[in-house]
């Protein structure tokens, strides 16, 4: 989990400068499967792994795809016009939206305490969001997409993760991003919308496009293998770490520093989630006293 901590905002900070070298961000979000599943295919071949899929599980993997499309679009087209620290920030409301799945999805017990909790975090990331739509308008809000979506992906993949390797997970979600991107790319890319417009990378772009596929690649199956091995509640504070990562390359790539009220509002968001980790730990501390599954149940 720290490496993926580590290594996810390099996969920002290629976004953020083939985005500035003027790739669509359609095409970004492409590139990053593409070269994801070139990476993985000879890895699959030499761990001589079937790649053979159940029909459920197959469905499975298009719905990961989906939502990692759909997180990957969001995030990078917010990193058009805000700071990686700040957009990271926001997005880091996905504990607070799982949390508030699990109640929904699952029926988990949710407390006051950790709708308080919730309430505050959510109060933290307006900090964020209120001086960026000022200055960037709604693209600011690009992130929250990123949050919703990455919740539900990560609900997927702690189910999926019971039943297939986390190199077939990476492999397979691989490809069915690109079966997802291409067509929609393909149909769009000399239309009106600049999200999807099509333009031939120059000199380091290509370099920029495949850093993009090769963290994304690496950081990914390190939180893929880390949610097979450790809950949630165990991996939730190494998480925040990312934070720190993204401000230190923000600052040394792009010479973003977040403001006073940037960083108010990422230290209001932190301490919100790992209150909700303190809390997930009582819990699976006393399901556990009790003789319960410490482990929650696998969707």
């Amino acid at each position: 989990m720290l490496a993926f901590c580590v290594l996810a905002p390099l996969l920002d900070v290629s976004s953020k400068l083939a985005a500035e070298d003027g790739m669509a961000v359609g095409w970004i979000t492409a590139a990053r499967f593409i070269v994801q599943g070139l990476m993985m295919a000879p890895v699959v071949l030499w761990l001589g792994m079937s790649l053979a899929l159940a029909p459920k599980a197959l469905a499975l993997i298009f719905l990961r795809a989906f939502l990692l499309v759909f997180s990957t679009f969001s995030f990078v087209s917010g990193l058009t016009v805000m700071p990686i620290a700040d957009a990271l920030a926001v997005a880091f409301l996905e504990p607070f939206i799982l949390l508030i799945l699990g109640h929904w999805i699952f029926g988990d017990e949710v407390g006051p305490r950790r709708i308080i909790a919730c309430i505050i975090g959510f109060g933290g990331s307006l900090l964020i969001i209120q001086p960026s739509i000022t200055v960037f308008g709604l693209m600011a809000l690009w992130p929250l997409g990123t949050a919703f979506g990455f919740a539900f992906y990560m609900l997927v993949t702690r189910g999926m993760s019971s039943f297939m390797h986390p190199v077939m997970m990476q492999f397979h979600t691989s490809w069915a991003g690109v079966v997802i991107c291409l067509p929609v790319l393909l149909v769009l890319w000399n239309g009106p919308l600049p999200q999807f417009a099509f333009a031939m990378p120059e000199g380091i772009t290509w370099l920029w496009l495949i850093g993009v596929g090769f963290w994304a690649c690496l950081s990914h199956m390190c939180m893929t293998m880390a949610l097979g091995y450790a809950p949630s509640a165990t991996l939730g504070p190494l998480h925040y770490f990312e934070i720190v990562i993204a401000v230190i390359l923000g600052y040394l790539v792009f010479g973003d520093l977040p403001n006073k009220v940037t960083f108010a509002g990422i230290g209001i968001i932190i301490a919100s989630g790992l209150y909700l980790v303190h809390r997930e730990r009582l819990k699976l501390r006393d399901s556990t006293s009790m003789g319960a599954n410490p482990i929650p149940p696998e969707i």
